[in-house]
């Protein structure tokens, strides 16, 4: 009951939330369907209870909300029947439609308790979305442009696109490193979430990252460990599938699931419905690298085994030709060298008979030719000799002659006779003077004699002509 407070009417909040109950039983006293996308399932493993979060979305904006409630009876047939349908339990992120009625408790407020969800709704607004993302992509002429892409012949250098803690990444991981073939492989992983809201933004931003690096990569493969449909349903999105189908390289799936093919999967260059598969498959791009040049490998061995054979059969049969040849090529040619041997030393015994005689013979006759020479030149020499000594003695006479008058003359100069025939010599500044023009008036001179000399001063000077 109400009570009074300073004259306000007022109703305890028990009694407010009770009213709101009591009216909304009256007002929704029926089950309805209504479709909402579920945000989060929160489910309680220990009571079994789910307590979802309800939204409806515009434009990417959440414009109604609500919680709901999910007993556990009811949460055990829903997602029995969602495994048998879809192949995967309830999941966060997905639309459904339910069943429910409107409940509102004065401890826990209002909420909307879920009594069935029909997993064929679901679906279907999967595969509507899959359906549109697959006209786009056709309307816009690149559905297949990754598949028109050339894989290397080798694809040895692989960018993965996976969870790292995920069994699918393991598999593929453990049959490329550890193939009995020992081929070689380089992966790096860009680990990203596979499903939920955040699944699209996640890879695409791995694929950006890839796409930096793209020189460094023969292929990308987006691995996941397998899943119903609910869960691949970000492999269905317009933006991601548009990045993958315009990837500058090609793009390989192993996503993991037999149901319905996702369009990632069909724009993709190739799919592979296991992580495992997909290994397989680049072994087996090895595969048929390798296997036919092993056999060429073979044949050329075979092959030149076989050359090798038969030559070496011709080879043995030249050497025994070549070896009968030989020795009969020695033999006559032995017989021949006995009687060239035999007939050289025959001419060198009578080349060098006849040369010894022939330089005897020389010999005699350089010694009568040199006594005859000898002889005959003989006179000739003494008068030679004769001569020779005439014109020496007469060369010698002249040449003392010669001397004899030099001599004579040399005696003449010499200053003591000329001065005893009666010259003198005159000195200034101990200098010879041989010029008048070299004294002047008073300059003291001294003039040298034969027996004696003087001293004199110089009062005036004049040439020949003026004496004259």
């Amino acid at each position: 009951m109400s009570e009074t407070i300073n004259n306000n009417q007022v109703f305890s909040l028990f009694e407010v939330t009770k009213s709101i109950q009591n009216t909304l039983l009256d007002r929704y006293k029926s089950a309805f369907w209504i479709k909402a996308e579920m945000n989060k399932l929160n489910h309680y493993k220990y009571s079994g209870h789910c307590y979802p979060e309800l939204v409806e979305k515009k434009d990417g904006k959440i414009i109604a909300q609500i919680k709901s409630n999910l007993w556990k009876d009811d949460y055990i047939t829903i997602n029995n029947k969602f495994l048998q349908v879809l192949k995967e339990p309830l999941k966060d992120g997905i639309k459904i439609l339910f069943l429910a009625k409107i409940s509102f408790d004065p401890e826990h407020g209002l909420a909307l308790r879920i009594i069935d969800i029909d997993p064929s709704y679901t679906l279907g607004d999967l595969e509507k979305e899959k359906l549109e993302t697959i006209n786009k992509l056709k309307e816009e002429g690149i559905f297949s442009k990754n598949k028109s892409l050339s894989i290397p012949l080798l694809p040895q250098r692989i960018a993965i696109i996976s969870v790292d803690t995920s069994k699918g990444y393991a598999d593929f991981q453990k049959i490329i490193d550890t193939n009995p073939w020992k081929y070689s492989f380089f992966h790096f992983l860009f680990p990203s979430l596979l499903q939920g809201d955040k699944a699209v933004e996640n890879i695409i931003y791995q694929l950006n990252r890839i796409k930096k690096l793209r020189h460094h990569f023969d292929i990308v493969v987006i691995i996941r460990g397998g899943g119903g449909d609910i869960g691949l349903s970000c492999f269905n999105n317009y933006l991601l599938t548009k990045e993958i189908a315009m990837f500058p390289i090609p793009v390989l799936t192993g996503i993991g699931h037999a149901t319905n093919e996702t369009v990632i999967e069909m724009v993709s260059y190739f799919n592979a419905i296991t992580p495992s598969k997909l290994a397989d498959y680049l072994l087996q791009c090895f595969h048929n690298y390798s296997v036919p040049v092993h056999k060429a490998l073979k044949s050329i061995s075979e092959h030149a085994v076989r050359i090798i054979k038969d030559e070496k059969l011709k080879f043995n049969s030249e050497i025994k030709i070549f070896r009968s040849v030989t020795d009969n090529i020695l033999i006559q040619n032995k017989e021949h060298i006995n009687l060239f041997t035999f007939s050289i030393k025959k001419d060198l015994s009578v080349f060098f008979k006849s040369f010894k005689s022939n330089i005897q013979q020389n010999m005699n006759r350089t010694i009568r030719g040199s006594k005859v020479f000898v002889d005959s030149n003989r006179n000739e020499l003494v008068f030679h000799k004769q001569r020779i000594s005439e014109k020496i003695l007469l060369f010698l006479q002249n040449k003392k002659t010669t001397i004899t008058n030099l001599e004579k003359n040399v005696h003449n100069m010499d200053p003591n006779i000329v001065l005893q025939r009666g010259y003198s010599i005159t000195y200034l500044q101990n200098k010879a003077v041989k010029s008048f023009k070299e004294i002047k008036d008073g300059d003291i001179v001294k003039t040298i004699f034969y027996e004696g000399q003087i001293k004199s001063v110089v009062t005036s000077s004049s040439n020949n002509n003026q004496e004259q």
